[in-house]
Parts: C-alpha cells; structure tokens; sequence
C-alpha cells in the first residue's frame, strides 16, 4: 500500500464530516457512495481504512478473517465503479460494512450478545455495534516486536502484509481512534524500517526509532481520549454545544479570519466529526483531507501561522496544523462593551434570532481572549444570554443589563482563582503532596467511589497539574480546564452506569461548561453513612516492608482514602497526624524480626 500518501490526514483529528465543501455537488455525480468513496481515495487507501474500520468493530477476528471481509468490500467497490446502477451500490457506506459483519460466521460464538445488534434496523444498528466496542481491550495479547532482521526480510517481501498487519494491531486496540491517526502511524512505521533496514545494526537503530514511535503512540492515545471526549460531547450535548466549544477555540486560534468563515469551517468540521464517532472511517478519512485542503486554500483570511504548513509535503501539512501557535489577535480590537452592553438596542439585536447574535458574540469575545478556556466563554456567553432572557422582557432592558461586566467577571474570578490557588499548592508543596489532598478532597465529596477509583481520578487530576501548571501562565486555563473537563466527563460516565451520590449527578446533569465549577464547589456528601468497620480496610503485613517505594505509597494513599471513608469529618491535623503515625509506624516494625506481630501491635 502506498501508506506514505497517507499521512496527510494524520492528527488533526479534533474534528471530522464536510458536507458544505462541494459534497452536496459531488454527491449528486454519484449514484453509488462506494464507488464514489473509492474513487476518491484509490484502492491502497481504500483498503487500508476498510481494514481499520473492520478491525475496530471486531477486535477479536484474526488478520486473514478480516482480511476476507475487507477483499469483499473492495470487490463491491469495483463492481460499483464499473456501474453504479448494480445491486447494492446505492447502499449507504455503513450498512454495507454492517452487512458484511452480520454475515459473520458464529459471530455469537465469539461476540455474544453482540449479534442481537444484527436484529436492529440502521442506524440503531450502528448505535448497538458502536456499544460493544472494548477499550483498550484485555483480551488482546500486548505486542511483540519480531527480531529486527525478520521485520526487515519481511518489509522487503512483504510490504503490504506488514504494514497491515500494523494497521490492523493499532486498530483493534483502539476502537476509537479515527483512522486518519492510524494511517499517520503505519507511516511513521514504515519510516522507521525504511531508515534501519540499510544499516548495519538494524537493532539498534529499530530500538532508537521504536523510541520514537512509542511517543507517538501514546501521543495516538491521547489524541484517542481527546477525540472520545468531542464524540461524547456531540452525543450528550449536541450540536449546539459542540459547535459552540469549537467556534471559541477556533476563534482563538484565527483571531484575523472573518466570522463567515470560521461559521462555515466550525459547522464543516461538526459535520466530519459525526462522521469518524459514528465509526464511518471510509467517509471521515475522505472528507477530512477536503476539510485540510479547503483551510489551506484559504490559508491567507484564516492564519498566517498556517501558512508554511500548507506549503509542506502532504505528509507533514496536517500535523503542523494543529501544533500551530494561535494567529496574533489584530490590533485596536474595540471594546465589546459598547456594542454588548452600553447600547439600548441590544434586545432588538438579540430577539429575532438569539443563535446567530450569541455565536457572533462568541467569536467577538474568544478572538480577543485566547488566554481563557473554552469552557469559561461558554459559561460567560451562558450567563450573558440568561441575563438577555430575564432583562429583554422588562420596561427597561438597558437599565437591566448594565450592570453585565460584574456579573460576567464572577465567572472569569472563579476560574482564574481555582487554577492560581491549583498551581501555586503543586508547584509549592510539590506532585505527592498535591495527589494527598486531592485524595481528602474527593473522598468526601463521593466516598461511595471504590478506593482504585478514586486513587486513578487523583493520579490523573495530578497529572493535569504537572502538565498544565508548568506552560506559561497565558496557557494554563484552557490547558487544566481541558483535561479536567475529559477526568470528569469519563467519571459522569461511569455514574450513568453505577449512581454515586446526589451531588455527582447533580453536577453531571449542569451544562457541559458549567460541570466543572460544579465539581470544584461540592461539599462533604453530608447523607453519606460510612460502612461498618473492616480490619481488612487496614491490614499490613511484612509484604509491605519490602515493597518498592512506589508501592509503598500508594498502600499509604490507600490508607488515607479508607480513613476518611470511615470518618469524613477528619480534620486535617487528624489527618497529618495518621499519617506520620503510619511513616513511624513502618519504620518501626520493617526493622524487627517479627514484623507481622509489631505491625499488628502498632
């Protein structure tokens, strides 16, 4: 396959489907959306993305039975290119693929209760399969990288089957992940082989790139969380609230480019993205290159800072895109006051259409802010239309909303002040004392959360920490409110399947931008009745002596979450005091011969 013609979609994946960019148009040309998808992208790309989108279905099918499926699809398409008006080519690109699973042979042996999505008329059907998809998978056995010489005899004679053997490993361990990332990894890949195979130690030279390739993949990973997080936003939200979120961060990034466009490229790229979350990877590999070339063709109204990227290889162009820096915001912006709060007309601006007034405010106030999270200008333009709603039906409106620059501030204060206070404790007391009182904290607000849970939340909210309190300040926001957004988005989930307590749902019912300051306010849980006692909570043995440390620890931290599930009202010099008494504790009895009964004294 010629996999480097297909990096030019890799990792500007925070978006995906194009309708308005000449598709209406195109698709009028094609009876058949197979042979128009295969036409589009040639039968090497074809193949690669039909293989993808198989393996992530069924992650636990083997190469060569995938690789029948994928011969079947390929033959349709060329059936379909010979003429369009044959059996089947009108079918839409996901129920053939669906078509194709359902025809599975004991797809209930292996799948289970899976097969009953088969039962399901489209796009229910779809919807079923998309709920049965495993993240990272347990049942697929991690990777072993064959000795050097027989990657590289294999490269040379078989090209093809190596590089989508690679695909098809990347793809079912990551479900989620949208094809175009995949693709830009099998050709980082095949780059790798292509430097190493000529050397002399092959080895070592795989070993450096294999380096390489392991930060891409965890940077895959992450773009993964990221990626599941806007299809999540999409699904629970809508498209009101997606569009929203992108519009203000696109606004930030092309502060020069004109509200028209960037309407047009947020509502493009909403398009695209339901594309690559409802699993279709053939249309969203496709319409995402037209979305890269369509900026590209417009490079001089949206940003000067895309302007060397649009002039690279096709390899590199999209990658350099996202890592973009924002445009420099145009000078002598005037104030929004005057125009958003100072005039008297603003009710007959805002009631004839208050989608198209608000989202020009958006952009207006995004562009000449791009120091805050997207999160908090959705939550000022939430509390700037409410203040519209209540003031546009009174004697006086202006009179109303004159005093909106307060009101809007209070939201900016919440948030500056939790991410100075979040920073100033990380970078003064330092990583292990952070995830400390992170733990107290988010016991007591749902000590209902198992003790691994409620550990993993707070390595992640720690990790955030150490991420976004290291950038420069301008950045630190929309870095922590980011990633805490996906932390708390990934816990919501969890509590639709396992309720934890009033106050969890609570705030997983707020609007998308408003959760996390939800989050941040909750208290004690004040009905919650902490279990009977259980010595095992608390039981140490000699095994913890000669633990290494990091195991140690986290037997400490797991301590600390039981005690406060047994008592929530510890203060936290009690708390202090608990855990030296532990530390003195350990350093005790690992040092006796009998450790068990000094730890059982102690």
């Amino acid at each position: 396959m010629k996999w480097l013609t297909l990096i030019s979609f890799i990792f500007l994946l925070s978006s995906a489907r194009s309708r308005n960019l000449q598709r209406t148009a195109r698709d009028a040309d094609h009876k058949s959306p197979i042979a128009h998808r295969f036409q589009d992208l040639k039968e090497e790309t074809f193949k690669a993305v039909t293989m993808i989108t198989f393996a992530q279905y069924l992650q636990k099918c083997s190469y060569e039975g995938l690789s029948n499926l994928v011969k079947d699809v390929v033959d349709l398409a060329h059936k379909c290119v010979a003429n369009e008006d044959a059996p089947e080519c009108s079918k839409p690109l996901p129920s053939i693929f669906l078509d194709e699973i359902c025809q599975v042979d004991k797809l209930r042996d292996s799948y289970g209760d899976m097969a009953d999505c088969c039962g399901k008329a489209d796009p229910e059907r779809n919807q079923c399969f998309l709920s049965f998809k495993v993240h990272q998978p347990d049942f697929i056995a991690p990777y072993q990288r064959p000795a050097a010489d027989v990657i590289c005899n294999e490269y040379k004679d078989e090209r093809v089957s190596l590089l989508g053997h690679f695909v098809y490993t990347v793809a079912r361990r990551n479900p989620f992940l949208h094809a175009p990332a995949i693709l830009g990894l099998a050709a980082e890949y095949e780059n790798a082989l292509k430097s190493c195979c000529p050397e002399s130690d092959i080895g070592a030279c795989l070993d450096a790139k294999v380096r390489q390739i392991f930060v891409i993949k965890e940077r895959a990973k992450h773009i993964g969380v990221k990626q599941q997080h806007g299809c999540r936003i999409l699904d629970k939200y809508g498209e009101r609230t997606f569009q929203a979120n992108k519009l203000a961060r696109m606004s930030q990034k092309y502060p020069n480019a004109p509200y028209a466009e960037l309407v047009k490229m947020v509502h493009d790229v909403k398009d695209v993205y339901k594309e690559c979350c409802e699993g279709d990877m053939v249309e969203c590999v496709d319409d995402w290159s037209e979305l890269v070339t369509s900026l590209c063709s417009k490079q001089d109204i949206f940003s000067s800072k895309i302007k060397p990227c649009c002039e690279m290889p096709v390899v590199e162009r999209t990658k350099c895109i996202v890592e973009a820096e924002f445009d420099d915001k145009p000078d002598n912006l005037p104030s929004l006051v005057e125009k958003y709060i100072q005039d008297k007309e603003v009710c007959q601006s805002y009631e004839p259409n208050h989608d198209a007034f608000l989202s020009e405010f958006v952009y207006e106030y995004s562009r000449r802010h791009p120091e805050f999270s997207t999160q908090l200008i959705l939550r000022i333009a939430k509390g700037y239309e409410t203040l519209l709603d209540k003031c546009c039906k009174t004697d006086n409106p202006a009179e109303c909303y004159g005093n909106a620059v307060e009101d809007l501030n209070k939201h900016i204060k919440e948030t500056e002040d939790v991410v100075k206070t979040n920073c100033e404790l990380f970078n003064t007391h330092g990583e292990a004392d952070f995830l400390k009182g992170l733990l107290v904290r988010y016991t007591k607000k749902m000590p209902q959360v198992s003790t691994d849970t409620l550990l993993e939340i707070g390595k992640k909210m720690t990790a955030v920490a150490n991420k976004c309190c290291n950038l420069p300040e301008v950045k630190r926001m929309s870095c922590s409110e980011h990633y805490l957004s996906i932390i708390i988005e990934d816990m919501c989930k969890r509590q639709e399947s396992t309720p934890i307590n009033d106050q969890v749902s609570q705030c997983c019912n707020e609007l998308y931008s408003y959760r996390r300051p939800c989050f941040t306010a909750m208290g004690v849980d004040t009905k919650y009745v902490p279990p009977p006692f259980d010595p095992m909570m608390f039981n140490f043995d000699e095994k913890m002596c000669n633990a290494p440390p990091a195991e140690r620890e986290e037997g400490q931290l797991k301590l600390l979450i039981n005690l406060i599930k047994r008592k929530p009202q510890m203060t936290e010099e009690q708390i202090k005091t608990i855990g030296g008494g532990f530390t003195t504790m350990m350093d005790k009895c690992c040092k006796q011969s009998d450790v068990d009964t000094c730890l059982g004294e102690e």
